[in-house]
C-alpha cells in the first residue's frame, strides 16, 4: 500500500500506517511527521522524504528503510527490527536503543547511542557510515557503536567527550588517527584485533551491502576500540579507604 503524507498531521498519518492491513508499506511525500512507526512491528516500510523527531521509536520487529536524512531521536528505545537511514541523522540517534539494527550512511549528529543497553540476546547495533558529532556513545550500558569515517582520513571520525560515563558495550571507530584526546579515565582505547574486528563483521557486511560498499576493504583497515575500564570505572569519584 502507499500512503502520500504531504501536509497530514502526524497523528493521522501514523493511524493510517498502524491500521493498514499490508505487510508492506511506501510512503511518499513525508515531510517532518514525527513518530512515524513507533512501536510497529511485522511490517516492512519505505519512507520516500525526511521523516521528523522519533522516527521507529520502540520499533519491535520492522524493517524500514528511508530514502532520505531523518531527524532527532531515531529509533528511540527501539526493541528489535531494522533501520537504514540514505542520508544523514540528527542528534541523540539510538537513544535508550535496547535492541535491533541502525544503519545511517552519512553522518549522525550529537549523543548518538547515549544510553544504549543489551540484555542476553538483545544486542543493539548503530552502524553509522561517515562521522558522528560529540558525546558519542554517553552513558553506553551495552552493544555496539561502530562510526565508520569513510569520508574521513585526517581525522578521528568523532566529535568531542566520546564515551563520556561508559559503563557497557562497545564503540568501534574506523581511523589511522590518534584518538581525541578527551576521553574519560574510566575508558579504555586500544587497536582492534582480528578477534574483535569479527565482532563487527556482520555488521559492516550488513552496513555494505545496503549501501553497495565493500565490506573487506571496511574490515581491512585500522579500527579503534572503545571500552569501559572493568577493572573499577568510577575510583575516581569516590574517596579511597
Amino acid at each position: 500500500m502507499r500512503i502520500v503524507a504531504g501536509d497530514k498531521h502526524f497523528r493521522e498519518l501514523n493511524e493510517e500506517i498502524n491500521t493498514c492491513p499490508d505487510a508492506e508499506i511506501e510512503l511518499d511525500n513525508v515531510c517532518g511527521q514525527r513518530y512515524i512507526c513507533s512501536g510497529l512491528s511485522g511490517k516492512k516500510v519505505t519512507i520516500h522524504g525526511i521523516p521528523g523527531n522519533a522516527l521507529c521509536c520502540y520499533l519491535d520487529g520492522c524493517d524500514v528503510e528511508v530514502l532520505g536524512n531523518a531527524q532527532d531521536a531515531t529509533g528511540d528505545t527501539m526493541n528489535s527490527g531494522t533501520l537504514t537511514i540514505h542520508g544523514h541523522c540528527g542528534d541523540a540517534t539510538g537513544y535508550a536503543m535496547r535492541g535491533g539494527t541502525i544503519l545511517i550512511e552519512g553522518n549522525v549528529g550529537y549523543r548518538a547511542g547515549i544510553h544504549m543497553k543489551a540484555y542476553q540476546t538483545h544486542i543493539p547495533v548503530l552502524v553509522v557510515g561517515g562521522e558522528a558529532g560529540s558525546f558519542l556513545g554517553e552513558y553506553q550500558a551495552g552493544g555496539y557503536i561502530i562510526v565508520l569515517g569513510l569520508n574521513t582520513r585526517d581525522h578521528a571520525p568523532v566529535g568531542r567527550f566520546p564515551a563520556a560515563g561508559m559503563h557497557g558495550g562497545k564503540i568501534f571507530l574506523r581511523t589511522d588517527c590518534d584518538m581525541p584526546f578527551d576521553i574519560p579515565a574510566q575508558v579504555l582505547s586500544h587497536e582492534a584485533d582480528d578477534a574483535e574486528k569479527s565482532e563487527i563483521a556482520p555488521f559492516v557486511r550488513q552496513f555494505a551491502e545496503k549501501f553497495g560498499k565493500d565490506a573487506d576493504a571496511i574490515l581491512a583497515d585500522r579500527f579503534v576500540v572503545l571500552v569501559p575500564d572493568s577493572a573499577n570505572p568510577y575510583r575516581s569519584m569516590y574517596v579511597t579507604n
